[in-house]
């Protein structure tokens, strides 16, 4: 396979140009290009004929093509289902706020860490992204709508941090300032809880914001819900989780997906004893409705007196917003249904 030219940083691809007797301004136009939206070498309409064709003997530009396009009636969200140079395919959604655009992106195709109330890990993992191909989501979508995206949310299809080295570059390339340059208070990165990799990540000098999927308050629930548990205890995974606010200062989100089983006052008792004396926010997500699963909401009324009563016993908690419902904008329902269809 061809190098794929957005899987290198500015200053990787500045070495690559210079490796091949180019100026090492051709690294910063080629960066620029792709963060712009270039699909292929041609588009890099300011190198000449004979340089991408030097280029094209080993090297290219791919951007994830659109295999589908879901807009929704309800609020306008976006889901995009990308296929890949191999054929694989990724889900991306994109949000439209006030403040701006905002993405959700897949970091695997598939995952495998089995969460018993996710859609994304039915088919198991079959591999981690490339940084050309995470970045890839956003710059596809932003060329798609003409706009620009603001806000970037890994917390799509897999695990983050089980592709550790490919996220660790993916963020160092849309953060430059010569290409996508988006903040690091404008990333989320979400996680299952993989706790060693979470103190890695703090010492990476990336202060990007923090999302942990607790989902329970107890290790004996959170085992029954989330395989990772049997790994990691809540008490490892919360000692991680405070080394990177110390470390970063930035204060983590816990996502608590709310269901029959981890949605009653009792729950919200003991979340509310675990978590009272830390610097987070608690984020309420009514579980989405998957037909392979097990799982019932909890009814709007039981929703907010869980609420209030975090909010009411020093935890600070909110309700996600619910956006393209008509469109099955969770994470993996419309590849698992490609897939099926594929059959």
């Amino acid at each position: 396979m061809p190098l794929n030219l957005g899987d290198l940083t500015l200053d990787e691809l500045t070495a690559y140009m210079l490796s091949m007797g180019e100026g090492a301004f051709r690294g910063k136009q080629i960066f620029r290009w792709i963060s712009r939206g270039a699909g292929s070498l041609d588009d890099c309409t300011d190198l000449s004929k004979k340089l991408r064709e030097k280029l094209a003997l080993n090297a290219e530009i791919y951007l994830p093509q659109i295999r589908k396009k879901m807009v929704s009636k309800l609020d306008g969200t976006i889901k995009y289902l990308f296929e890949l140079r191999d054929g694989n395919l990724v889900e991306t959604v994109v949000m439209s706020y006030h403040h701006g655009y905002s993405v959700c992106i897949s970091s695997q195709v598939g995952c495998r860490m089995g969460c018993t109330f996710c859609a994304s890990t039915l088919n198991g993992l079959v591999r981690g992204l490339a940084p050309h191909e995470i970045a890839g989501q956003i710059i596809a979508a932003q060329r798609d709508l003409g706009e620009k995206i603001s806000n970037v949310v890994v917390m799509g299809i897999g695990e983050p941090f089980d592709n550790y080295d490919n996220i660790i570059k993916f963020l160092k390339i849309i953060n430059d300032p010569n290409g996508l340059g988006i903040g690091w208070r404008h990333i989320t990165i979400s996680t299952c809880g993989l706790a060693d990799k979470i103190r890695r990540f703090a010492g990476e000098g990336m202060p990007v914001n923090l999302a942990l999927s607790l989902h329970a308050p107890d290790d004996g629930l959170r085992r029954e819900m989330m395989p990772v548990a049997k790994a990691y205890t809540i008490a490892e995974t919360l000692a991680s989780c405070d080394e990177y606010f110390n470390k970063t200062g930035r204060r983590v989100t816990f996502e608590y997906a709310l269901s029959e089983k981890n949605g009653s006052l009792a729950h919200a008792a003991a979340l509310a004893k675990l978590l009272r004396h830390r610097n987070c926010h608690v984020n309420l997500i009514p579980v989405n409705p998957v037909s392979e699963r097990d799982y019932v909401r909890t009814d709007r009324e039981s929703v907010k007196a869980f609420m209030d009563y975090l909010n009411n016993n020093g935890v600070n908690a909110t309700l996600r917003r619910e956006l393209g419902a008509d469109i099955s904008a969770s994470c993996g329902q419309l590849r698992n249904r490609e897939i099926v269809d594929q059959l």
